[in-house]
């Protein structure tokens, strides 16, 4: 069932509330990375235009005790919305009392509102995390605020929070519009489509540190994939499921039966690393040298794919017509192990003809340091929230969004 839309909706004259994910890294009350505030723009910038009255919220960091307050404030934010809107975003210090509603009640078309961390619910109250644990009063009271409810924040969409289900469910109570903003759309499109209705071959490639992290990323997949390409610290997990030295690379023995059975269900859709950039200790300044084969040396640890594995991975890719990509290759963060992780950026920027979806931290910084961002068809917003959308799992935030 296709969901409702903010382009949908009639928000001219209209306070619209929005859930945006501007979850994004502050250090000293400075903004170091606003890509998730510039992902948000489309939608902003298109209810602006349309002539709503927007009321923006969004949490920010954890907030654990009012000593985090000063810390984890949204005010950053709202400068930094209205540099790149070129208009004044007017910040609200709090998210609920006389002094919002009275900011809200004296907008005009056009205006934009920040309210603050939304978080900060969490804390100070005799509920507990109001927030959080999606207490239904605070839906139903920010509901109040609005007469459409937009949300664009698919990084907390695995989540059941006051922000983004409670209000939802009390404005379709209500009887007002729930839509999807643009970022949220392209989200259920491209991850969506990956997972339900891909174009063949589709390749998926999986990475980071942990088998347990992916089990079931993997195990929905098997079936959908034509290869599953398998690389950092959890592909020494399924190299030891296959009886190989792996050395004194990370892996999780009591997750090795689990990959022995996932590698029988997949057959030959797994490929693993046939070489390896080894070293003796987990630093960048270790001497490093390449192994000739799979077999790693019992004093030596995996930190990145060898050339091979390499040439290997990019012969896969080639003719695919649909790739989702999450998780390094390696150790991405220190420079003597991030080639593997690259290489593999630079073959998804390659592909021609290929829907190409990245998600996770480490997968995303590889494509903007590669520059090939705009050569990918889509960068997902959400770690956790992509990762769920992957096993197939229904996503609170998306399916309390109406349907057209």
């Amino acid at each position: 069932m296709a969901k409702l839309i903010v382009s949908d909706v009639d928000v001219q004259d209209k306070k619209v509330l929005m859930r945006a994910d501007f979850n994004v890294p502050v250090k000293d009350n400075q903004i170091t990375n606003d890509n998730r505030i510039v992902a948000a723009l489309p939608t902003i910038k298109y209810i602006i235009e349309h002539q709503g009255k927007l009321i923006l919220l969004s949490h920010l960091g954890r907030v654990k005790s009012a000593a985090d307050k000063a810390g984890l404030t949204l005010k950053p934010v709202a400068q930094r919305l209205s540099e790149l809107l070129n208009q004044d975003v007017k910040f609200i210090p709090v998210n609920e009392g006389p002094e919002l509603e009275t900011a809200i009640n004296n907008m005009n078309d056009g205006d934009v509102i920040l309210m603050e961390n939304t978080r900060f619910q969490d804390i100070d109250n005799d509920f507990g995390k109001r927030e959080s644990k999606n207490d239904p009063k605070l839906g139903e009271y920010w509901a109040s605020l609005g007469d459409v409810f937009v949300n664009d924040a698919f990084g907390t969409a695995h989540r059941s929070h006051a922000s983004n289900v409670g209000i939802a469910k009390a404005m379709e109570a209500a009887g007002k519009p729930v839509a999807a903003g643009f970022l949220m759309e392209k989200e259920i499109k491209f991850l969506g489509n990956a997972v339900e209705n891909p174009v063949h071959p589709f390749v998926t490639i999986l990475g980071g540190a942990k088998v347990s992290d992916k089990i079931a990323v993997i195990d929905n997949l098997i079936p959908k994939s034509d290869h599953i390409l398998i690389g950092g610290g959890m592909a020494y997990t399924f190299l030891a499921a296959q009886g190989h030295k792996i050395g004194k690379s990370l892996f999780e023995e009591d997750r090795v039966s689990m990959a022995k059975d996932l590698l029988q269900k997949a057959g030959d859709k797994i490929v693993l690393p046939v070489d390896h950039v080894v070293a003796s200790e987990f630093s960048n300044d270790a001497d490093h040298e390449v192994t000739s084969g799979v077999e790693i040396p019992e004093e030596m640890m995996a930190l990145d794919i060898g050339p091979q594995t390499i040439k290997l991975f990019e012969d896969t890719l080639k003719g695919a017509k649909t790739v989702v990509w999450n998780g390094p290759m390696g150790a991405f963060e220190m420079s003597n192990f991030a080639n593997g992780t690259l290489q593999v950026g630079k073959a998804l920027g390659d592909l021609q003809g290929a829907t190409t979806i990245v998600g996770g931290g480490d997968s995303t910084a590889a494509a903007q340091q590669l520059g090939i961002a705009d050569k990918l068809t889509h960068i997902s917003t959400g770690g956790g929230a992509s990762l769920e959308y992957l096993e197939g799992k229904e996503l609170p935030g998306i399916a309390a969004i109406s349907d057209k």
